[in-house]
């Protein structure tokens, strides 16, 4: 399986014995696929689960302009696999979920990002770093259940869209500027605001600093921002775990580490677990 739209059915497996393959699906379809739609600022994500919570597919692709847009072209693609209300239930979360017409229920992000992560990770202690492209989530754990949770929405900085400007100020793109933050040192953006801390940007650039001196306190900025963010919640001595769309940066992880000064754990599959934590939601649903 692999990240990105999948463009063959799921059946359809490298072994070549593709009858098997779609038997074993059309079984668990029997027994009802859990659907989770995950509606983002920037990127909607979508996982198919079985009935025990097992990922069948993940799919990645940008929001667009139009979420009702976007929640269609889910809907063809899963339809065009023979997902469809039949034999599978759906839940939409994500800025977007309400614009999923065919959801059989809508949950909140916190729900879901903190029910797929403690599958994920494989812990029900848990402190959860949700890093999206429009706001950062902190989300505390405890039995499997949410006990705190705080949400930045009201500021770009410290999120993905932060980075994006950053990257698009030093003319690259953000895992460019991720991969030059790590051989970058010794420079700090004081400004927590993303507009005043443009115009650091801009001033580093003037006096001649080099973009990996810059990278790096772009991206020890969006650190520094979400420790601060974490002072309004008390995160326990659990396992401290990214999601999101920066979970796919290392050197991001690394000062997120440096800052809260203890392990942050992380995955490429973190990306999705919103969207996870919907569909294994969906999949426990009757009907």
């Amino acid at each position: 399986m692999k990240d990105g739209i999948c463009r063959r059915r799921p059946w359809q497996g490298r072994t070549g014995d593709a009858g098997r393959l779609r038997r074993d699906l059309e079984k668990k379809m029997e027994e009802k696929l859990g659907v989770g739609i995950d509606i983002g600022s920037t990127c909607a994500k979508t996982v198919v689960t079985d009935a025990n919570g097992e990922i069948l597919r993940r799919s990645l692709r940008p929001t667009g302009w139009s979420s009702v847009e976007t929640a269609q072209t889910i809907q063809e693609e899963l339809a065009a696999d023979g997902i469809t209300a039949d034999n599978a239930r759906f839940v939409a979360t994500g800025y977007g979920r309400i614009s999923v017409p065919f959801a059989d229920k809508c949950v909140t992000e916190i729900s879901c990002h903190a029910r797929g992560a403690v599958r994920l990770f494989g812990s029900q202690e848990l402190n959860v770093i949700d890093i999206g492209g429009q706001d950062t989530k902190l989300i505390v754990i405890s039995g499997g259940a949410v006990t705190e949770f705080v949400m930045n929405d009201k500021c770009s900085a410290g999120t993905g869209r932060f980075l994006e400007v950053m990257a698009n100020t030093l003319a690259v793109r953000p895992e460019e500027l991720c991969r030059m933050a790590a051989s970058g040192s010794d420079t700090r953006i004081s400004s927590l605001c993303t507009v005043f801390a443009e115009s650091e940007v801009i001033n580093l650039i003037g006096r001649g600093t080099s973009r990996e001196n810059i990278a790096f306190a772009v991206v020890d900025s969006i650190a520094q921002k979400v420790k601060t963010q974490a002072g309004r919640v008390r995160f326990h001595s659990g396992p401290v775990c990214l999601t999101g769309g920066l979970c796919d940066f290392p050197f991001v992880t690394e000062r997120l580490a440096s800052a809260f000064g203890r392990p942050v754990v992380t995955s490429p599959a973190a990306r999705y677990a919103g969207a996870y934590g919907a569909a294994l939601i969906a999949a426990g649903l009757k009907g």
